[in-house]
């Protein structure tokens, strides 16, 4: 009878581990069919350099976690209608989640798009500064997240490498001995909260400091390489050597204006002709240039941390899980959102 006994349990054990076994290769053969998340990332334009570089990093996150994600990109242009005919076109595909960088910071604009995504149930992440109108929207609907950045910090940090540019070789930087710095401001689009806040921090940090400052012109050049460096140009002729620094926006301008700058033989090599110049974004560009001295410093925010948080936020919000479930971001006052961190680059 014990014979038997022990006979009984060992048929059971070998049974209990065939399915065991059973179970794990249906488990693994359905996870490697499983469809990737697909993902439709809509870019206000691939012209933006720093944009372009968030694109490239979620290239190379789908590449890294081959058959789990696949990112669909869309440029919209610079173009609201453009990037609305790409929004609506997508919302009759079958996509797993939106990220949207848009063109307009006018909520109207999306009014109805955000309507038919939460119609259809779709999450969404917004790169967007946190206006009052976002805001209202997307505590409506569970399913949506912000990532922003700390715009305040951005303008501070700018602001105080100019601070340690002046503090450390103040004889060659104030040019005409008046312990005033003369400065060119270069701004992102007028209607932004971006162009607002660092535009006005900037200044504010190297006033705090005990230096005074006095804006010879101003630009809005939309954070493009282009305007700025046509602009530097023109604004160059009438200003010459009263300029003793250029603060930008962001770096794809500070790009453009060095370009301008070097067209008259300035920030080349000669110390003698060299113009401060800052930016933000920390774009590989703008790196080289400064490890060449050929610019002063930038405010660095990586591309690839913006593209982590989009895909480890993402993946939560289509599977209903918490936004930050697994991860070490911190939601801020609003509760729908997250500011990523600045750092100071110079050489």
């Amino acid at each position: 009878m014990n014979v038997f006994k022990r006979l009984q349990s060992i048929i059971i054990v070998i049974l209990f581990f065939l399915n065991i076994s059973r179970f794990n290769a249906y488990a693994m053969q359905n996870s490697a069919n499983a469809a990737p998340l697909k993902v439709a990332v809509f870019i206000s334009s691939f012209d933006d350099l720093f944009l372009y570089e968030i694109k490239k990093s979620l290239e190379d996150i789908q590449v890294e976690n081959n058959n789990k994600v696949q990112f669909t990109f869309f440029d919209g242009k610079d173009n609201q209608g453009i990037q609305n005919d790409s929004m609506e076109k997508a919302l009759s595909e079958d996509f797993d989640i939106f990220v949207l960088r848009p063109v307009s910071k006018n909520i109207s604009s999306l009014q109805s798009i955000f309507t038919k995504m939460q119609q259809k149930n779709i999450p969404l992440i917004l790169l967007h500064d946190k206006t009052p109108s976002i805001l209202s929207f997307l505590r409506s609907y569970p399913k949506s997240f912000i990532i922003d950045t700390d715009l305040v910090q951005s303008g501070i940090l700018e602001g105080q490498i100019i601070v340690d540019a002046w503090n450390t070789n103040k004889e060659a930087f104030d040019k005409n001995k008046d312990n005033t710095i003369q400065y060119i401001m270069l701004k992102g689009p007028s209607d932004s909260n971006i162009t607002d806040i660092r535009t006005k921090y900037s200044i504010q940090a190297i006033n705090q400091a005990g230096i005074r400052t006095q804006e010879l012109a101003s630009t809005t050049c939309d954070f493009l390489e282009d305007c700025a460096r046509n602009a530097i140009e023109s604004i160059f002729l009438t200003y010459g050597n009263k300029v003793e620094a250029i603060i930008s926006n962001n770096d794809a301008m500070a790009i453009g204006a060095i370009k301008g700058l070097q067209k008259y033989g300035y920030n080349k090599g000669d110390t003698s002709k060299y113009i401060p110049v800052v930016g933000i974004d920390a774009l590989p560009e703008a790196k080289e240039l400064i490890n060449q001295g050929a610019m002063t410093g930038t405010v660095a925010q990586y591309p690839r941390e913006h593209a982590d948080a989009i895909y480890s936020i993402g993946m939560n919000l289509v599977s209903g899980a918490p936004p930050l479930r697994g991860t070490n971001y911190k939601v801020d006052e609003t509760g729908i959102a997250i500011e990523l961190p600045y750092y100071e680059y110079n050489k």
